[in-house]
């Protein structure tokens, strides 16, 4: 055997602590657990174990520090729990991804939920932003209406606002198999365990998880393990972005996460100040999203989509409101559009990306244009169409949108069979009456 086949036992001996700093429960108020004997050693974030009368094991990480007690939120609930039960210093969460998670579904520590053994890797540090290189080439997504109105970039930040039901996750899935990179990270944060389970078997799929690692905190865990498996995500992601690999981190939602923090900050007493969220939202936010797009020298570039659940397609709520400010684009889809079938439900004319002068020529800015023009127009006359108000003949540009409606309509649910040349080529075609006025 060589030395390199004992890295990984080294990489294990090497982590385990020489001693444990340990101490005890004085208090147990709601949700909130109190401890002495912890506070020479414990700082914010830190995990805990508790041990109950029953032998069982809880975790809990530390929240609040006051002289001699230490305030704990316990990962799985309080039950069980009674004063004097031992509480062990754990310190700091450590990860370290290896290649040899790909291709596993991980909890928020890490941990293969198959009960897998899966070696561990090292610690990576945080891409400084002034380190950074630029946005990278045009990537192709498979889907026309990405691949002319909205484009996609090596590096870009993208969110997508949508409500349930209106096809969020297939499209998310789409853009996974699609988009060329080498890994695909997915943080599923608090999502039922249902829908854990179709990312990984349906929309994924076989092939895709060959390239995927997948980190799943599902609604019924506490908002500790939630917010903990997207940072887990993100940490992961940047380690395969520092190796070199081309990386696609997917956030299934950042409004979970807002909500998991707020659960997080008014157990502790925090005051909410964003409509209902807590201050500490926003850092967490802006935080997790600045950490990905692309590496510094040397590095690979790190794209990442982060879907957003808009209530009520309050586009103007605290967390849709936040996050437009911070990503690189924003994709709407809008529930009328699904309604009426066509998939995926873009709403051209409310979404924005930022990385179209990067990524389109003059010529294809100006086809973009006239698209533009004519889908904004239809959209003035929608409401006379649908009730059979509509007289053509008064104005030439509404004429020629509404016969080119059809088309483009077709157009925007269509997937890319040539790349993003050949999808320009056929948004031309329909805007010069050359293809799909047929029905084609």
């Amino acid at each position: 055997m060589t030395p390199a086949d004992f890295r990984p036992l080294a990489a294990r001996v090497a982590a385990v602590p020489v001693h444990r700093v340990s101490g005890h429960l004085t208090a147990v108020q709601g949700n909130l657990l109190h401890a002495v004997g912890l506070d020479r050693v414990a700082v914010l974030g830190d995990r805990v174990r508790l041990k109950r009368r029953d032998g069982r094991a809880l975790g809990a990480e530390v929240v609040r520090l006051d002289g001699a007690l230490v305030t704990l939120l316990p990962e799985d609930g309080g039950t069980g729990l009674a004063l004097g039960d031992p509480a062990e210093h754990l310190g700091a969460p450590a990860l370290r991804p290896s290649p040899g998670w790909i291709g596993h579904v991980l909890d928020a520590f890490g941990a293969p939920v198959d009960g897998s053994d899966l070696d561990p890797g090292g610690f990576v540090p945080h891409c400084l932003p002034h380190q950074r290189r630029g946005w990278g080439d045009r990537l192709d997504t498979g889907l026309s209406v990405f691949d002319t109105f909205l484009p996609l970039v090596r590096g870009q930040r993208i969110g997508l606002f949508a409500g349930s039901g209106v096809g969020k996750t297939t499209l998310l899935g789409n853009l996974a198999r699609h988009l060329s990179c080498d890994v695909v990270v997915v943080a599923l944060i608090g999502e039922r365990g249902r829908e854990v389970r179709d990312m990984v078997d349906r929309v994924l799929g076989p092939a895709g998880m060959r390239r995927s690692v997948v980190f799943s905190a599902t609604s019924d865990q506490s908002p500790l393990l939630r917010r903990r498996a997207a940072l887990s995500a993100m940490h992961c992601a940047e380690h395969y972005r520092a190796q070199g690999f081309q990386v696609l981190f997917l956030l299934d939602s950042l409004t979970r996460l807002a909500e998991a923090q707020r659960e997080i900050a008014v157990a502790v007493g925090e005051p909410v100040a964003l409509r209902g969220f807590p201050a500490s939202v926003v850092p967490l936010l802006t935080g997790l999203c600045e950490r990905a797009g692309p590496g510094g020298p040397g590095e690979g570039d790190m794209t990442a989509i982060f879907s957003v659940l808009v209530a009520g397609s309050d586009m103007d709520e605290p967390v849709a409101d936040l996050v437009r400010g911070i990503v690189d684009g924003h994709v709407v889809l809008d529930r009328s559009i699904a309604e009426r079938g066509r998939f995926p439900a873009v709403d051209v004319l409310a979404s924005v990306s930022r990385s179209l002068e990067h990524a389109t020529s003059v010529d294809e800015r100006a086809i973009l244009a006239d698209a533009r023009a004519c889908l904004a127009q239809l959209a003035e006359v929608r409401l006379l169409l649908q009730s059979g108000l509509y007289a053509s003949g008064s104005d030439p540009a509404l004429d020629r949108a509404v016969r080119l409606g059809p088309a483009l309509d077709r157009f925007l649910a269509a997937p890319a069979r040539g790349g993003a040349g050949e999808s320009f080529t056929r948004l031309a075609a329909i805007l010069e009456g050359e293809e799909g006025l047929d029905g084609r």
